[in-house]
């Protein structure tokens, strides 16, 4: 609780899980606002919402992390948030279906600015190293757990309001985060004159392309992509027009991945303890491939209950967790440690590439093809993202060193087996200007 003594840590922190939160509800009303102007095509609408949102991630998401140190980052983080909540309140205005598309882009490409600046923010207020990892895992455990909370409350609220009011909470949501960041004293960063922005985008691919088990995990995130992409996408239509369910039923549904989700989280750090990252992620790689594959068999025998559909979504949502859990651990362990934040912002935009994939498949061929066709390509591609893994990520690396390819330096070698489960930032120095620029 030491951390949270630091008092522009603590409220940038309550201003990220504001967010985080305001972003979830937001997700379940948009299904609902989808499925109320186009009905059985909702799936189309949401999916092409969805593959907007990973465009702007995958675009600007680099973008943003490579130019953060030539912004006022406090500024810019308020003016973020008020666009998303200027934008969510807008939501609910909607008449046409392309109305949804322009605001979506507009949320998400500043959702996409957020969090790389978010990011680079905190080794700039927590100094201490110890305490800095803490920050990292509090981050973590946040987004972990918006993923089980949000639905469940947006499953309640929809007890007594409609869906649209959901928007109007979420846009007071982001306020009240845009409050929270201008309470901060964030430094403002002192650019680079020796390295251009695009650069700084493109070394983490570089990396990821270079070290063996990083292209292991991109063949791992088509997996979770592939398999998320069902829950995300196709619960709306699923439960309101295969199970006869409510506005709260499509909530509680995405609870129940959620659920998953939080139940594996809870075992991980002892197995992660144990188990090398690699047999982990590749655990849940087949338990997401087994979920498709059930989520295929329910479709396909039309076995449409809310007892087996409950088993399978907890089921993605446990695969989920298996595989994202360790990657922090995995790039810190693959890169060299100048090259850390470098690899943390290529993971983001190359697993939100690998859902710029699948969403369409889901949304688009889903409504056109129904779910038992789609849900077997989406089952095809995991099987594909989970073998391409398997053959990518030599199993002797989570043994021995990696010589691991960094950006903007030579190889350095790192213990992999030896990595502890807990996340370990870089050592940062104690000159300001440095931390801005390896923030």
């Amino acid at each position: 609780m030491s951390l949270f003594a630091i008092r522009d840590y603590r409220h940038l922190f309550g201003a990220q899980v504001i967010a985080l939160f305001g972003t979830g509800l937001a997700t379940v009303a948009l299904g609902l606002l989808a499925y109320d102007l186009a009905g059985p095509r909702a799936g189309v609408v949401l999916g092409t919402a969805l593959t907007v949102k990973m465009v702007m991630y995958v675009v600007i998401a680099p973008l943003a992390a490579a130019y953060v140190d030539r912004l006022p980052r406090r500024t810019f983080l308020f003016v973020l948030d008020v666009v998303r909540g200027a934008v969510v309140l807008a939501l609910p205005l909607v008449t046409e279906v392309w109305q949804i598309y322009v605001l979506i882009g507009l949320l998400q490409a500043s959702s996409a600015a957020f969090t790389p600046t978010f990011q680079a923010v905190i080794p700039d207020i927590v100094t201490d190293e110890a305490q800095y990892t803490r920050a990292l895992s509090a981050s973590q455990v946040a987004s972990t757990m918006e993923s089980l909370l949000s639905p469940v409350l947006a499953a309640v609220a929809l007890t007594f309001m409609s869906f649209d009011r959901l928007f109007l909470g979420t846009s007071a949501g982001f306020l009240i985060s845009a409050l929270l960041v201008l309470s901060t004293r964030i430094p403002d960063a002192r650019p680079s004159a020796h390295t251009k922005a695009w650069d700084k985008a493109a070394a983490g691919i570089r990396t990821f392309v270079r070290t063996p088990r990083l292209r292991g995990v991109m063949a791992l995130n088509l997996v979770v992509a592939a398999a998320g992409s069902i829950v995300v996408v196709n619960t709306v239509n699923y439960v309101r027009d295969e199970l006869g369910g409510s506005q709260s039923d499509v909530a509680w549904t995405l609870a129940a991945a959620g659920t998953g989700t939080l139940l594996a989280a809870l075992v991980l750090p002892r197995i992660l303890d144990r188990a090398a990252a690699r047999t982990v992620m590749t655990t849940g790689a087949g338990v997401l491939v087994g979920g498709t594959a059930a989520a295929v068999t329910l479709s396909a025998a039309g076995v449409a209950n809310w007892t087996a559909t409950a088993i399978v979504w907890s089921a993605i949502g446990i695969g989920m967790a298996l595989v994202i859990t360790p990657t922090g651990k995995v790039l810190r362990a693959s890169v060299d440690r100048n090259a850390i934040p470098a690899a943390f912002a290529a993971q983001f935009s190359l697993s939100h590439l690998a859902w710029l994939i699948t969403y369409p498949v889901a949304g688009w061929l889903g409504t056109s093809a129904g779910f038992t066709v789609t849900w077997s390509v989406l089952a095809v591609l995991a099987g594909t993202g989970a073998v391409a893994a398997l053959i990518l990520w030599p199993r002797h690396e989570d043994r021995g060193t990696s010589t691991a390819p960094v950006a903007g330096g030579s190889a350095t070698s790192v213990p992999a087996a030896t990595t502890p489960a807990t996340a370990v930032p870089a050592p940062r120095p104690t000159d300001r200007s440095t931390l801005s620029k390896a923030a």
